[in-house]
């Protein structure tokens, strides 16, 4: 009884007034190189903020180690909305946020990293195998026509030229100077110049380069939200076609029979 009259005390104010507890929804975005999980936080994200008020706060368990520009791109500003709608945003990273996943982390209001996350990496790097030797000297032609001088500036077939080289380098340090611009703009506690060098730092040395706001496991930061707030976990999951669950309502039963039959005869032959 005792318990129960101090969690009845803790939903009421001095008044005996109802106290609306805010809320914490948690996302996940487990990155590859293509920010293929997009597809799904865009539709989380699109949920959350449906209910979400400037009370609740929005955690995202962010792991990536970056990939392609224009998809972690989209991937920030998917985060963005969040910032735009007011509402709290927090990164947590246990593992590693590195290039275009920190483009993603430094959007938020806070970021929280494990000790030994890997958090950095702001750079561009790009690389083109070419093996037009080798069909040199197998007597193999390649053509390549383009329309416009900087189409293609370096090619995995054919002959790569000084020019094409030095417009492919001017194209990646373009890259590098938005990506920093990008990052100065979200988090401006930063010395860019100083961390935009493609290097990486542990969770606790991130802290000292105020890449990151506090040490903690996601595991700890959410079990410390328990005490004042109400923990959603948010995940979406595309509805299935109606042949679809048909077709895995039968395949399920024919496993069924199958696995029977199988333990029958096992049975019989002594396995």
């Amino acid at each position: 009884m005792k318990k129960k009259a101090i969690k009845e005390r803790d939903k009421t104010n001095k008044s005996g007034d109802a106290i609306e507890r805010s809320r914490v929804f948690v996302l996940d975005f487990d990155g590859d190189i293509k920010a293929s999980a997009v597809d799904s936080m865009r539709e989380e994200i699109t949920a959350v903020l449906s209910v979400a008020t400037a009370k609740d706060e929005v955690v995202i368990r962010l792991e990536s180690g970056g990939g392609m520009v224009h998809a972690y791109g989209l991937a920030s500003s998917q985060l963005m909305r969040i910032k735009e709608a007011n509402i709290p945003l927090t990164v947590c990273v246990d593992k590693v946020a590195a290039s275009g996943g920190y483009m993603m982390a430094c959007v938020a209001d806070k970021i929280v990293a494990a000790p030994f996350a890997v958090l950095g990496s702001i750079g561009v790097v790009a690389q083109v195998p070419n093996i037009h030797r080798l069909l040199d000297k197998n007597l193999v032609d390649v053509e390549l026509h383009t329309a416009g001088k900087y189409k293609r500036t370096l090619t995995m077939l054919g002959q790569n030229t000084d020019e094409g080289r030095e417009k492919f380098r001017q194209d990646l340090e373009e890259t590098h100077v938005l990506f920093k611009e990008f990052v100065s703009s979200q988090r401006n506690v930063v010395d860019i110049e100083k961390i935009a060098t493609g290097d990486v730092w542990y969770g606790i040395k991130a802290l000292d380069n105020r890449l990151i706001d506090e040490i903690s496991t996601s595991d700890g930061y959410l079990v410390s939200q328990y005490q004042d707030a109400d923990v959603f976990s948010i995940v979406y999951k595309e509805p299935k076609k109606i042949a679809e669950r048909l077709g895995l309502s039968v395949l399920s039963a024919v496993e069924t029979k199958l696995t029977k039959w199988l333990s029958t005869v096992s049975q019989y032959r002594g396995f």
